[in-house]
């Protein structure tokens, strides 16, 4: 029998990521700040990278507590990610699952290394400044993936 899920009872200032369930962005996260707590349930988000359709500010929605969860932890990247590591990319504005397919690469612009991504189906050099360790929310928890 699992464990029940913890629920998150978020608070004005809390920094989320919003899982996106548009086409194409499937799985995908994205950066937010709570700014309302309604008496509905929902939240109203504030986007740190999206911007509104007339790019006059920063994207804002309304959303069930099931389209949020808390920000992971920061933790400091390694030195050297391994071959096979699962990794999020920063790409397009937004946060993607990958597995890191290739040693580290250096450029004249720095380290990268070539990171498949299963929802974009191919793999794509990415910055190590652009590279973050996954974890896995598992029943309200942060568990470190290797």
């Amino acid at each position: 029998m699992r464990p029940p899920v913890k629920r998150v009872d978020y608070k004005v200032g809390d920094k989320v990521e919003v899982c996106s369930t548009e086409e194409g962005f499937r799985g995908s996260y994205y950066e937010a700040t709570i700014i309302f707590c309604l008496e509905s349930g929902k939240y109203v988000v504030r986007y740190k990278n999206l911007l509104e359709d007339d790019e006059s500010g920063p994207l804002k929605e309304t959303l069930f507590p099931k389209d949020l969860r808390p920000s992971p932890p920061r933790v400091r990247s390694p030195r050297k990610f391994q071959l096979r590591q699962k990794v999020d990319v920063f790409y397009n504005d937004g946060w993607w699952l990958g597995k890191i397919v290739s040693d580290k690469v250096l450029t004249q612009k720095g380290y990268y290394y070539k990171v498949y991504v299963d929802n974009m189906r191919e793999a794509i050099y990415y910055s190590c400044k652009r590279i973050r360790v996954h974890h896995e929310l598992i029943h309200g928890d942060w568990i470190l993936e290797a």
